[in-house]
C-alpha cells in the first residue's frame, strides 16, 4: 500500500565529481542548496547579485557577469540615506557610494572568474512577476522596501520569459567550459503575498517557459524540485513555521535525491564524510585538556587531513589542524 506519490530525479549520464565547480543563481532555495554544496566541501559560488527571483533579472545578472561589466555611480539610486542597485539584493546597500560599488563589483569579478571554469550552472527561478521602477522606467530585481507607489508590478509575458531564459543559456555557454551542464529548477517557495492563485499562475508560466526553451538543447536539464515538494512532500510538516519555506528536512531530502542522480560515487563518499566532520566540529567541551577530548580532536584532525589529500582545492579553510 502506498501513501504518497514519490517524485524521482532522472539519473544523469554526466556526474558531478569532487573537483567540479558549481555556480548557482536565483531564489533563496538556490542559496540553501549551495550551502549544502559548501558543507560538502565542493567548489561553489552562489548568487553574486544576491537573491533574485525572476528570469529577466537573472538574465541581466548573467549578462553583466559574462561581460564583466562593472557598475558605475550613475546606475545607483539613493533611498533612506543608502546607495542602492536595483539589480541587486538589499545586502549590497551601504551609506557610502564607493562601498556599495566595491561590494557589487568585487562579487561581479568573483562571479566572472568562477563562471569561466564552471562545470555546472544551476538556475533557480522563483517568480514570473517583475517590478518596474517608474522614475527610471527600469525593470528591477529587488524593491529594497522603497514605497510601492514608485513601482508598477506585472507578470512577464511568455515571450519575455523565453527570451530571458534563452539569452541566459547563450551567455552561460559562451563564458563557461564547452561541456557545461545547465540545470534549471523552479523554487518550491510559494510567493503567497502575490496571492495563491497568482503564485500558481506565476510558477506555471516559469515551468512552461523553461520546458519550451530547453527542449532539444544540449546539456540543458530540468530538475523537478518544485514537483518534489508539491507532490512528494505535500505535508506542512516539511515546511518552516511560516508554512511557505521548506524546512531543513525537506531541503536535505531534495539534496539527497539530487545527489543520487548527479553525484559520482566518489563525490557521494566525499560529501558524506565531510557532512560527518562538520557535525563533529560542532562538538563543544568545557575542558579542552580532557584526555578524551584531546583524543577526539586528534582523530578529527586525521579525518580532515585524509579528506584534504583527496582534492586539489582547499577544504575546511576556517579549520586549523
Amino acid at each position: 500500500m502506498k501513501f504518497r506519490t514519490e517524485v524521482d530525479i532522472k539519473a544523469s549520464e554526466r556526474k558531478i565529481n569532487v573537483e567540479d565547480k558549481i555556480f548557482s543563481i536565483g531564489s533563496c532555495f538556490a542559496s540553501e542548496m549551495s550551502d549544502l554544496f559548501q558543507q560538502g566541501q565542493l567548489q561553489s559560488v552562489n548568487n553574486p547579485f544576491g537573491t533574485i527571483f525572476n528570469p529577466f533579472s537573472i538574465s541581466n545578472a548573467i549578462r553583466r557577469l559574462h561581460d564583466a561589466e562593472y557598475y558605475e555611480e550613475e546606475e545607483l539610486i539613493t533611498f533612506n540615506d543608502e546607495f542602492i542597485s536595483l539589480d541587486h539584493h538589499s545586502s549590497f546597500d551601504t551609506r557610502y557610494i564607493h562601498q556599495t560599488l566595491n561590494k557589487i563589483n568585487a562579487k561581479l569579478e568573483e562571479g566572472n572568474s568562477f563562471l569561466q571554469d564552471s562545470n555546472w550552472v544551476i538556475i533557480t527561478y522563483g517568480s514570473s512577476f517583475i517590478y518596474e521602477f517608474i522614475p527610471k522606467q527600469k525593470r528591477v530585481a529587488n524593491c529594497h522596501k522603497i514605497p510601492q507607489k514608485f513601482f508598477e508590478k506585472r507578470l512577464l509575458t511568455h515571450q519575455e520569459l523565453t527570451d530571458s531564459i534563452y539569452n541566459t543559456i547563450l551567455n552561460v555557454k559562451d563564458i563557461c567550459k564547452d561541456d557545461v551542464q545547465i540545470l534549471f529548477t523552479v523554487s518550491p517557495v510559494r510567493h503567497t503575498k502575490d496571492g495563491m492563485v497568482e503564485n500558481q499562475l506565476s510558477k506555471s508560466k516559469l515551468i512552461t517557459a523553461v520546458h519550451e526553451v530547453i527542449s532539444g538543447l544540449e546539456n540543458c536539464h530540468y530538475l523537478p524540485v518544485y514537483e518534489i515538494l508539491m507532490d512528494d512532500l505535500r505535508d506542512y510538516r516539511f515546511y518552516k513555521d511560516d508554512l511557505i519555506h521548506p524546512n531543513s528536512q525537506a531541503v536535505n531530502y531534495i539534496f539527497e535525491k539530487f545527489g543520487e542522480a548527479y553525484f559520482s560515487d566518489e563525490a557521494k563518499d566525499f560529501i558524506k564524510e565531510n557532512f560527518k566532520i562538520n557535525k563533529a566540529l560542532e562538538h563543544k567541551t568545557n575542558d579542552e585538556k580532557d584526555p578524551k577530548y584531546i583524543e577526539f580532536k586528534e582523530k578529527l584532525n586525521e579525518r580532515i587531513e585524509e579528506q584534504r589529500q583527496k582534492v586539489k582545492h582547499k577544504i575546511f579553510n576556517s579549520y586549523q589542524l
